[in-house]
């Protein structure tokens, strides 16, 4: 059975974040993931985990300035020094929520940016903030994102995404496979997640077309969900949809498809 970790950036949105913890537990789930966690202090962060006994499956570094449309600083030219920042940041973080993965978001490169600069910039980039997670015991995930949902998106087919692990090594970056992304921009799920399989580190899921939760779209989670079972994963499954309508409502789906 896949262990299930709440994303509480998308659900339980119908308290406050910090609150969010509490509900999420009262829910039943012993693991929570979230987009950015540096508008509060990183002790508060992991009182709420203490309190509620959860573990910190995943959290992305910072994105830039995500209001201007920012999504990630990895291949963005000029950001060297903003992206080294950054990382630090997320490993401090990482450290007082002992959480073991860290998303490094490739980010949207502005117009007119080559593609071969791109892609060097971000090799480049990953490389070092691998090599800093590595040191402080910690390991980077990466996300292939569909351009239906970001377009431009530097990273977004889990090939691309393999190949950077392949290049760095497993233990020191991760691929994180979101099975609404591959569904929307590739298809073949669990196909390709055979393929991948050995390269996976953290696992997250929402039906397509419309991010809501699974059962509610054109997925068929029966089965995906008994393949990641049948290969064998162990890590964490992020949640990471937007509830259809109540979070708590909607978590019928977990009887439903016997998770």
């Amino acid at each position: 059975m896949p262990k299930l970790a709440a994303n509480l950036s998308m659900m339980f949105n119908e308290v406050p974040f910090l609150d969010r913890f509490d509900a999420a537990a009262k829910a039943g789930f012993t693991a929570v993931e979230f987009l950015f966690p540096y508008e509060w202090p990183a002790a508060e962060l992991k009182r709420r985990l203490a309190a509620n006994g959860l573990t910190q499956a995943l959290f992305n570094m910072a994105p830039g300035d995500w209001a201007g449309g920012e999504r990630g600083l990895a291949s963005l030219p000029g950001r060297v020094q903003e992206f080294r920042d950054s990382v630090a940041k997320a490993l401090d973080y990482a450290e007082i929520l002992d959480c073991k993965l860290v998303h490094c978001m490739a980010g949207i490169p502005p117009a007119g940016t080559h593609p071969v600069t791109a892609a060097a910039l971000f090799a480049s980039n990953v490389a070092w903030a691998a090599e800093q997670a590595q040191k402080a015991g910690r390991r980077l995930a990466l996300e292939p994102i569909n351009h239906r949902d970001m377009p431009g998106y530097h990273l977004n087919t889990m090939a691309q995404g393999a190949a950077v692990v392949d290049a760095l090594g497993i233990d020191r970056v991760g691929l994180q496979f979101d099975v609404y992304h591959c569904q929307t921009t590739e298809g073949d799920v669990t196909k390709r997640m055979e393929a991948l399989f050995g390269r996976i580190v953290h696992m997250q899921i929402a039906d397509v077309p419309a991010r809501n939760e699974p059962g509610t779209g054109e997925i068929g989670w029966e089965f995906v969900l008994r393949r990641i079972d049948e290969l064998g994963y162990t890590g964490w499954v992020g949640c990471e949809y937007r509830p259809a309508g109540d979070t708590v409502a909607g978590l019928a789906w977990r009887g439903r498809f016997g998770v």
